[in-house]
């Protein structure tokens, strides 16, 4: 019998997403994409590794990562915010680019430094501080291949339009709840 990749039938119990922060200070924003993960059933886990700094560590980890399995990989950081090209030039992975708004320039330079790259490397960048966008597209390119994963997109999508099929009195009576 032939194994067909694409007719997965459950979500592995192993790591999926791979969320590297270029630093500490960072996790605040970067926890809401594990969050997001978790809701729709994901396994991820957050690994804190400095394209600069750290280097070495960053790219442990992705030998890690490909041996493990790990799909899809998302970058995140902030200023110079160079992680996510730095990853994509290091893995044939899909990679999110993450920008963040710390720095003087409240996130332009991140968002440009992640969303320029050089021809054959790609990363897909969302929004700056876009936690939940960034999961969510983790989460619509492992659904090609996890059916589960797509049913969980599905009911994400209807509990966000019925909140706001809400009326304003219904939605401040949540809010106040």
């Amino acid at each position: 019998m032939e194994n067909n990749p694409i007719a997965v039938s459950s979500t592995p119990d192993n790591t999926l997403v791979g969320i590297l922060t270029g630093s500490p200070n960072d996790l605040p924003t970067v926890v809401k994409v594990r969050d997001t993960l978790t809701e729709l059933g994901i396994k991820s886990e957050i690994i804190v590794a400095s394209a600069h700094r750290t280097p070495d560590k960053v790219f442990a980890y992705l030998d890690r990562a490909h041996r493990e399995g790990v799909q899809v990989l998302i970058g995140c950081a902030g200023v110079a915010a160079h992680l996510a090209g730095v990853v994509a030039g290091h893995t044939r992975l899909p990679v999110i680019g993450l920008p963040l708004g710390n720095g003087p320039l409240t996130g332009m330079d991140s968002l440009l430094s992640t969303v320029q790259m050089p021809p054959g490397v790609p990363v897909a960048t969302v929004a700056i501080d876009g936690s939940r966008n960034a999961a969510m597209l983790a989460a619509r390119i492992l659904a090609l291949k996890y059916p589960e994963i797509d049913r969980a997109l599905e009911e994400a999508a209807r509990r966000d339009r019925e909140r706001y099929d809400l009326t304003a009195d219904e939605a401040l009576a949540k809010l106040s709840a």
